[in-house]
């Protein structure tokens, strides 16, 4: 048996970052593990032939004893999750190992994919999801929801109003847009779309054609990342207010102001009825001067009414007119629920479902 020590001076063929990563993931786990579990047995001679970088064995206190395999990465993008694991999980089975990937850091996007292939991680922030069936190991706990190495982080955010556009853009339309098109539609600068189309593509969101042309755009996908991104109230200022007289007379009121854009419950459900709506929540260019011709009452407690002033314009884009009053385009609609309070995000994913099975009524 070779201690972790012992197994790094006999790795002369293993690069050094692998190496400190391998050293790095064996301390974490060993330190999550439960009392009386420990590690033995690290090797790199077996993963040689592998393609794994290393293969322990783990003890549990009945005496049971299961293999863990090692994959390290200097840094693993979702992009690249599914090429990883199709060159990796079946070279940890050959060597009856469950697989765990190690990185410094795997962003929130990484650690879901590699969950949807059965795949466990380990990064050095602390976020971990280890299984392991014989002899039945679960561990999961959270770290960094960032990346802490900022120089080197790839990853950059949806946040602010000119992503927002570009992802309204790709989402909003049946076939997918080049650099070029998304500009000329959104008025944007070609080399800042171009740097957003690289970071989705990176993400697995979309799918290029070499570095070039959008070939698809996985929008469910796309949708949810960019309402984390870019919660609710990060995109505008919200304002409560109470309408005493309920929804059906603010309604009928509401179709006199010329700008506004119906979100939320109330336009989730012109598209997909669950339940009836208890709040408005309106886009609207000037909230104080829209409030006092609606006759809105503000509140703290009580509210039937939200208004927001937006950040972008970019919020009126396809907007139609339905049931008496404009209703934001369904792709607004649902990444404005996926972060509103209450059955917001439930509702949220109950539009992410019917707008799937119609996407010839909503898609351009």
């Amino acid at each position: 048996m070779l201690s972790v020590s012992a197994m790094l001076h006999a790795s002369n063929n293993m690069p050094f970052s692998s190496n400190i990563l391998v050293k790095q993931a064996v301390q974490e786990l060993q330190g999550r593990l439960p009392p009386g579990w420990y590690l033995s047995d690290v090797r790199i001679e077996e993963s040689r032939a592998s393609g794994i970088d290393a293969v322990a064995t783990l003890h549990a206190p009945s005496g049971q004893a299961g293999r863990i395999a090692f994959e390290t990465r200097a840094r693993l993008v979702p992009k690249d999750v599914a090429g990883l694991v199709e060159y990796v999980h079946a070279r940890a089975l050959q060597v009856q190992a469950a697989l765990i990937v190690v990185a410094p850091y795997l962003s929130e996007s990484t650690r879901s994919r590699l969950r949807e292939r059965g795949v466990g991680y380990l990064d050095l922030t602390g976020n971990a999801r280890i299984i392991v069936p014989e002899p039945g190991l679960f561990i999961e706990t959270q770290g960094a929801a960032e990346d802490p190495d900022h120089e080197n982080r790839v990853a950059r955010s949806l946040r602010g109003p000119k992503a927002g556009r570009v992802v309204r853009t790709l989402i909003d339309r049946k076939q997918p847009p080049g650099v070029r098109e998304v500009a000329a539609l959104t008025g944007l600068d070609a080399g800042y779309v171009s740097r957003v189309l690289a970071f989705l593509d990176r993400e697995a969101l979309i799918t290029r054609v070499g570095h070039g042309r959008v070939q698809s755009v996985d929008w469910p996908a796309l949708l949810r990342h960019w309402a984390r991104d870019a919660p609710l109230e990060s995109r505008g200022n919200v304002q409560a207010y109470l309408e005493p007289r309920g929804l059906s007379s603010f309604v009928k009121r509401l179709a006199a102001v010329e700008q506004h854009a119906v979100t939320g419950s109330l336009a989730a459900n012109v598209f997909a009825p669950v339940a009836p709506p208890r709040l408005a929540t309106v886009w609207i260019p000037n909230v104080p001067e829209a409030a006092a011709r609606l006759g809105l009452r503000r509140v703290e407690t009580g509210t039937n009414v939200l208004l927001i002033e937006p950040g972008d314009a970019g919020v009126f884009v396809g907007a139609t007119h339905q049931q008496g009053f404009c209703c934001a385009a369904p792709s607004q609609v649902a990444a404005d629920l996926l972060t509103s309070p209450g059955r917001g995000p439930a509702e949220g994913e109950e539009l992410i479902s019917w707008m799937q099975a119609h996407e010839e009524e909503w898609r351009r």
